[in-house]
């Protein structure tokens, strides 16, 4: 039997392990065996391996999950007019472009918005994708073809829209399809790829768009299927005061009551944003034991207000970060969304409301449990899966900065990683993608992003 792989990163100024006692290691070590972490440690002397990194003047952390994306946007970015707008006009105008996209689009921006990803120090990273143009009714597969191209563990959710505009919802009628055929694609999708077992690298979860492009019967029968399956279950909610408006005039009910008549506040779920919340809407969310994905930035852009963090995980929710998509970020730039995390709450609630180190947890264990694998990843432990990071404190910015170079990477703005390890296999050396292929792409991804703009 063949021996697997060892690879010993050794000698690092900090380990950083995000472990239950957020344990980190001056003059740190992990050896990697395989896709896994086989030991932590401070002294790595006598320990033999195939290859050893040298962690001088470096920093070394969990990889980051960022827990909800759009990669189809980074065909989007920065768009004339659309920065300016509200969320509702934002996606009015945008709908309009992006029922064009295909295959080879949704393919093409899923390795480009990966590779964004892996280089700013995700290694895992969900997506939530919702459009499905008329005729092209299987292009999910694209998404996952392009997610497991560019080598990040991947967690799409199979999203949907069911409510167009005739009906009384936002979207128009060429991007929304008809129930049974979601429910059918659904099931499908879960089959084909969703893999339950230790260490997967491809999971899928379900995820109805927002309460004001779904149905209410559509929401429910999402959640059965879901069970069935026992996959996890995804949303939107509470971004806009202009969401809460839709919900109390279409639905009779604000966006969290909602979500408990239709069963979805329950800990298989996570939703994105959760801006406009009450008391009582934090009590029941931490009573359920939900997760959320705090996206900082888009809510920043789109002018959407600020998820208070603090008062939901006092109550019981776990949080996460998202980088969101790149038409309402222009990133998908992982260690800036965690900066911006933390300037974001501190800015709101006081000094006190967050730190570099919280903004941290977020970004890894955070966003590890939300998806229902921090007993695999998300924490630099014995036994899990060998998903890690490195910043090079080496460089101008970071002078002057290491009496604490963790806080450093948050406080001083890092860009990219040095390195990037997902399950055992090196991604990003140097600061650049081990496959360099992948950069090819990056002329093709504008030709398609021209095309999608100039078409309508």
């Amino acid at each position: 039997m063949t021996r697997a792989r060892r690879i010993l990163f050794a000698n690092f100024d900090v380990v950083v392990t995000m472990d239950d006692t957020r344990r980190e290691i001056p003059q740190g070590y992990i050896l990697v065996e395989g896709n896994k972490i086989k030991a932590v440690g401070a002294n790595a002397s006598g320990i033999v391996a195939d290859e050893v990194i040298d962690g001088a003047g470096k920093l070394l952390l969990p990889g980051f999950v960022n827990t909800h994306h759009h990669l189809y946007q980074t065909l989007f970015r920065s768009i004339p007019g659309a920065a300016y707008s509200g969320l509702f006009d934002w996606l009015s105008f945008l709908y309009e472009k992006w029922k064009r996209i295909d295959e080879e689009a949704v393919c093409t921006s899923a390795i480009i918005g990966c590779c964004e990803l892996l280089l700013s120090g995700a290694t895992t990273t969900s997506d939530h994708f919702y459009i499905f143009p008329h005729r092209h009714e299987r292009i999910f597969d694209a998404l996952i073809k392009g997610g497991q191209k560019s080598g990040i563990r991947f967690h799409p959710c199979r999203g949907s829209m069911s409510l167009s505009e005739k009906d009384g919802g936002l979207p128009p009628a060429s991007v929304v399809q008809r129930q049974d055929e979601i429910l059918s694609d659904s099931q499908r999708v879960i089959e084909c790829y969703h893999d339950p077992s230790p260490f997967s690298m491809l999971r899928v979860a379900l995820a109805p768009c927002s309460p004001f492009s779904v149905t209410q019967d559509l929401m429910r029968e999402t959640t059965r299927l879901a069970d069935e399956y026992d996959v996890l279950l995804h949303t939107h909610l509470a971004e806009t005061a202009d969401e809460e408006r839709f919900c109390v005039e279409r639905c009779g009910s604000r966006p969290i009551d909602l979500m408990e008549e239709l069963g979805w506040l329950r800990d298989n779920v996570w939703f994105a944003h959760l801006v406009h919340l009450s008391q009582s809407d934090i009590d029941k969310l931490g009573k359920a034991q939900v997760g959320m994905s705090y996206c900082p930035s888009s809510n920043m852009l789109l002018g959407s207000g600020i998820s208070p963090i603090g008062e939901l995980d006092n109550a019981g929710v776990e949080i996460s970060i998202g980088v969101d998509g790149s038409a309402s970020n222009d990133t998908s730039n992982m260690i800036r969304e965690v900066r911006q995390a933390m300037l974001l709450q501190r800015v709101q609630y006081g000094v006190g409301a967050c730190s570099a180190r919280d903004a941290l947890h977020m970004a890894t264990i955070g966003g590890a449990t939300v998806l229902h694998r921090d007993q695999e990843i998300g924490s630099l432990e014995v036994g899990k899966a060998a998903d890690l990071i490195t910043f090079d404190l080496s460089g101008i910015g970071f002078a002057g900065a290491h009496s604490d170079p963790v806080a450093a990477i948050v406080h001083c703005g890092a860009n990219h990683v040095d390195l990037s390890m997902v399950n055992g296999e090196i991604k990003v050396r140097g600061g650049r993608l081990v496959n360099e292929e992948l950069y090819g792409l990056i002329p093709r991804h504008n030709e398609l992003s021209k095309e999608l703009m100039d078409g309508g």
